[in-house]
């Protein structure tokens, strides 16, 4: 449904914020790699993070990303938007640009309850309450090592 970048977009920030705290800032190369996405990728989708506010970063040896502690809350949305508009939360689901209650695509009533859905999980879930429920183990951004029983 989201774009790639804006998938990666999502878990950097959500990595970012889950380390968030007195002083903490972090490398690239480190969220790339707690994010499995490739280096130059991450680069360039922290580049658009930070340019719409969404995380802060500083330059030099001391430097790098972080999300302020006193920012106000970060709803997904904002990321959704930043990196795939709002095409992809209120757009037809067929691409059409003339699709309406009024004028459906084929499936437009199917999905317009969980696009209106979708919309309010995006507006009220934010950075700040999503990555305290990554800190307690509840949910996670990585897929954990699974032993083999050989």
């Amino acid at each position: 449904m989201f774009s790639k970048a804006c998938e990666y977009a999502i878990r950097a920030s959500l990595y970012i914020s889950r380390k968030r705290g007195a002083g903490t800032k972090l490398g690239i190369k480190e969220i790339a790699k707690e994010i499995d996405s490739p280096l130059p990728f991450t680069a360039k989708i922290l580049q658009t993070l930070t340019r719409e506010g969404i995380v802060s970063s500083t330059k030099g040896p001391n430097g790098g990303f972080f999300l302020d502690p006193k920012a106000k809350p970060v709803p997904l949305y904002a990321i959704v938007k930043a990196f795939d508009g709002d095409d992809v939360l209120h757009g037809c689901s067929l691409g059409l640009k003339e699709c309406s209650d009024r004028f459906p695509c084929p499936i437009h009533h199917d999905v317009k309850s969980y696009q209106t859905q979708l919309r309010k999980i995006m507006r009220e879930k934010t950075l700040q309450k999503l990555s305290d429920d990554l800190s307690r183990g509840k949910t996670f951004l990585k897929a954990r090592q699974i032993k083999s029983s050989r």
